[in-house]
């Protein structure tokens, strides 16, 4: 069976955009201010802008959901990258284990003592993160969301993958890879299934699976830790017949039942297909055990969040959202992809 190699664009959503230009336009230099102005438009924090006048080196921080994930490893060689290249310094926070009380707890202290100069959050809870934005936004703090899109929020910019664009995309490849007329099971699995990011990538892939004989399972809960994630997918499947393909949603997802399809001797029989590119999910496509994988480019979603806001901050440049793609990565052009851990 051949699979169809390409590198997909996925454009973010476009109203995002237009916001992060509405917001920021006819904002030729940085403006100075406490809070946002009475029309709503942001101006930035006096303290901000006296650091700029000054001199001083910026201070950007990235808050993401969760620090421990291998995903992060690229996330942050982007971002330094790209505090190297601009003059500001940079640093990667945010709870261990996705803990979304704890992130917020960690942003309003930053915010409340004034030792941040621009921020970029992923968010372990879109709900729980929207008045935290806000927050920073009143206080005049640039702030934009990467890797998980919080369109709701007072976010000036989005960086990353259309993530509901990338769900619809991965059940739109496993349907051309399993051929037209296909019938049975797709168990779906998820490190977080509560996660906003979760539920578009989710709700992508059911738009992309309706209209075909295939029957959704899930998506199914597994954590982010290793063996419980493997023990989950191995329970699941113990109770599922029928099955004839497993799509991960995330890194983690992904490897945990790419595990369980190679150890089961499944490989050949169940179509495996999942996000972000391991080492270990490289081993799984090198040895046939999956057939694709989509990269969402995480050291460019590190390296973008840093520019957008350090081009502001130094510029004036309007922050507006950038869309880092969506790449297939199969056996064929395996050699070619950027492993992300």
């Amino acid at each position: 069976m051949s699979f169809r190699t390409r590198t997909r664009s996925l454009m973010a959503v476009g109203a995002l955009a237009v916001a992060g230009a509405l917001a920021l336009s006819g904002c030729g230099a940085v403006t100075s201010g406490n809070t946002s102005n009475a029309s709503g438009e942001f101006e930035l924090a006096e303290y901000i802008q006296k650091r700029i006048d000054d001199g001083e080196s910026l201070r950007i921080k990235l808050s993401y959901h969760d620090p421990s994930l291998a995903f992060a490893t690229p996330i942050k060689a982007g971002m330094a990258k790209a505090g190297e290249e601009f003059g500001v310094d940079v640093q990667l926070i945010g709870p261990t284990g996705g803990d979304a009380a704890k992130q917020v707890s960690e942003l309003q202290t930053l915010i409340q003592q004034e030792a941040v100069d621009a921020l970029a959050v992923s968010s372990a809870s879109s709900d729980a993160l929207k008045p935290v934005i806000a927050q920073a936004y009143d206080a005049g703090i640039p702030i934009v969301s990467f890797n998980t899109d919080n369109p709701d929020s007072k976010q000036m910019a989005f960086v990353g993958q259309d993530l509901k664009g990338s769900g619809q995309a991965e059940a739109e490849e496993l349907v051309a890879t399993l051929g037209e007329g296909a019938t049975g099971k797709v168990v779906v699995f998820s490190l977080d299934t509560g996660a906003g990011w979760s539920h578009d990538r989710f709700s992508g892939f059911e738009a992309g699976i309706e209209g075909t004989d295939l029957e959704i399972v899930g998506p199914v809960n597994v954590g982010n830790e290793p063996s419980a994630a493997y023990n989950t997918v191995e329970s699941t499947m113990a109770g599922q017949s029928g099955v004839v393909a497993i799509a991960g949603l995330d890194c983690c997802s992904t490897t945990a039942a790419a595990k369980w399809v190679e150890q089961s001797g499944n490989a050949g029989t169940i179509t495996m297909v999942g996000f972000d590119l391991l080492s270990a999910t490289a081993g799984y496509i090198s040895s046939g055990v999956q057939a694709f994988t989509i990269s969402q480019n995480p050291t460019e979603q590190g390296y973008q969040a840093v520019k957008i806001l350090a081009e502001y901050l130094l510029n004036g440049t309007a922050i507006t959202s950038v869309d880092t793609g969506a790449e297939f990565i199969t056996k064929e052009n395996l050699a070619e992809a950027t492993v992300e851990d």
